[in-house]
């Protein structure tokens, strides 16, 4: 798979799942749906299930016109995030990271008290490519703070996360807090509003960036 066209602002580039400021939240009704067998949750007036619905939940509707505006770098784009995770795309430069030998893909994880990526651990976060790791830890202020790093056997989907619904006014629970992590077999995915695939790492080996840039320049 080819790499995508690379995006600069202000000198740094702008990492793939990053979204702009011209990529604005496209309007969309919610509404109450009832499925099958009289399941209920939330959907949309008009709603196209090969694009608003996966994984059981409704997603948010975000344009898709990377390069367009300025980059919001403190935000995830829903369906740029969702495709690296389902395709295991670098989060950078959203090239491929079936590429090693081993088939193992690399994950960062910022932690200013170092704490390792644990078996079974959860993240929203997509993998990252080597070139573009060893860049991320010296662009990034939070994980020039402190951050560490496994390569990861596979990576099982687990869940959502996104604005949880009131089955009853329809509205957001919390619409300013963070996004609530919604596991698959979870009745409440039927009324989350997602932003992001969530996943859980297995065949988790840490491993220091260092080594491996050193490897792959030998």
């Amino acid at each position: 798979m080819s790499r995508p066209r690379q995006f600069h602002w202000k000198g740094k580039r702008v990492p793939f799942v990053t979204p702009w400021t011209g990529e604005q939240t496209q309007p969309g009704m919610v509404v109450r749906r009832i499925g099958r067998g009289g399941v209920q949750g939330i959907g949309y007036a008009d709603e196209a299930s090969h694009v608003d619905r996966r994984y059981g939940a409704l997603w948010v509707r975000r344009a898709a016109v990377r390069g367009l505006g300025e980059p919001d770098f403190d935000a995830v784009h829903p369906y740029r995030q969702r495709q690296a995770i389902a395709h295991m795309l670098c989060q950078v430069c959203g090239a491929s990271t079936h590429d090693r030998p081993d088939e193992r893909h690399l994950f960062l994880k910022y932690t200013p008290d170092g704490q390792q990526i644990t078996e079974g651990e959860r993240t929203a976060r997509p993998p990252v490519c080597e070139p573009c790791a060893v860049e991320s830890v010296g662009a990034c202020p939070f994980l020039r703070r402190g951050y560490t790093a496994a390569l990861v056997g596979y990576a099982r989907t687990w869940g959502v996360a996104g604005l949880v619904h009131d089955p009853v006014t329809l509205v957001p629970v919390d619409p300013e807090g963070e996004p609530t992590p919604v596991e698959l077999d979870d009745p409440l995915i039927r009324w989350t509003l997602a932003g992001a695939t969530v996943v859980t790492l297995h065949g988790c080996t840490p491993v220091n960036l260092d080594d491996l840039a050193a490897k792959a320049a030998a």
